[in-house]
């Protein structure tokens, strides 16, 4: 029989109502009983790390969650992790930067409505999110309404839908259909070699999304700020304003300076292609990096995590210039 582990951190799937408004507050003892509705003849395990709005996730909570998976994958065959839908996709995205070369599937999942509720999207999204994670088919990965999506090319798109996520720029790698659970395994990520956690990360990395007047003063502020690394949402392919306020100016000034300027496009399809433009051939000469069709997610979390690796700039490029967990096809 195979054994899954099932981490609780929190988020609307384990809501009650409150004075306040919902809030995270169903235990594993609580939650146990309702997964195993859907479990079948797989034995689960569960357990609290974090009981919090997914708000309330922060880096260092990554890291531990990374940790204890490490720890469970000599006695589980599979890990679900039950996480707050508004920032499940950057948490995946990191997991799958974290955990190089998981070998067994770990699933993240939530709801929009709580457990508890009768009309709940919950047990729907729990018996996808075990039965992936029972499949054998290693990495990370988040389910929501009968569909499986690579963790790091997961994201939210919907605030109130059931189907609030989709998979950007990347197939589905599962859907749950009449015909049971159907894994398309040419999507699914490549693992090779032994098993690696990784868990370094820089904190000074922030996000700034282009606008029509943008002031260059902002990315000096961060730079001043001690931010290593920004990944900036450009206009369409990645253009980056060079007239009357020059931020492509300051752009420069802070690659010179030793800080990583990654860029992509505000767009949440297709990416970015800063070989078109004059915009953007400026801002590849200025020596920025390109996230190509990456998600906002997990480009920020690469960098996040690419920046906890190494400080050699070139050693950095090179992290870019190739895909690590199938979260980037790069444009020749």
């Amino acid at each position: 029989m195979k054994k899954l582990l099932i981490i609780n951190t929190g988020g609307t799937f384990s809501s009650v109502e409150s004075e306040r408004g919902l809030k995270p507050g169903l235990s594993s003892h609580e939650l146990l009983d309702a997964m195993r509705l859907v479990a079948g003849g797989i034995e689960l395990e569960m357990e609290d790390l974090l009981l919090v709005d997914s708000a309330n996730i922060f880096p260092d909570d990554w890291c531990r969650l990374a940790c204890r998976i490490e720890e469970a994958l000599p006695h589980y065959q599979g890990v679900v992790v039950i996480h707050g839908t508004d920032t499940m996709a950057y948490t995946a995205s990191m997991l799958s930067f974290m955990l190089q070369q998981i070998p067994i599937p770990v699933v993240f999942t939530g709801s929009q409505l709580s457990i508890s509720h009768p009309v709940a999207d919950a047990m729907e999204n729990c018996r996808c999110a075990v039965h992936m994670a029972a499949s054998g088919c290693a990495g990370v990965f988040l389910a929501f309404n009968r569909k499986v999506m690579l963790g790091v090319r997961a994201s939210k798109v919907r605030t109130m839908s059931f189907d609030a996520f989709e998979s950007i720029n990347y197939p589905d790698v599962a859907q749950i259909s009449s015909l049971g659970l159907n894994i398309h395994r040419e999507y699914l990520p490549s693992i090779h070699g032994d098993f690696r956690l990784c868990t370094k990360y820089s904190d000074k990395v922030g996000i700034l999304k282009m606008y029509p007047g943008i002031q260059p003063d902002l990315l000096t502020m961060m730079e001043a700020r001690g931010y290593r690394g920004i990944y900036i949402e450009a206009f369409g392919l990645g253009g980056l304003p060079f007239l009357k306020n020059d931020f492509l100016g300051a752009v420069q000034q802070c690659v010179e300076h030793g800080m990583t300027i990654l860029v992509g496009s505000q767009c949440r399809y297709e990416g970015s292609s800063l070989s078109v433009y004059e915009t953007g051939l400026k801002a590849l000469k200025s020596g920025v990096l390109q996230a190509y069709d990456m998600t906002a997610e997990a480009a920020y979390t690469k960098l996040m995590w690419v920046l906890g690796q190494t400080e050699d700039p070139q050693k950095i490029q090179a992290y870019f210039s190739k895909d690590l967990v199938r979260e980037v096809q790069i444009a020749l």
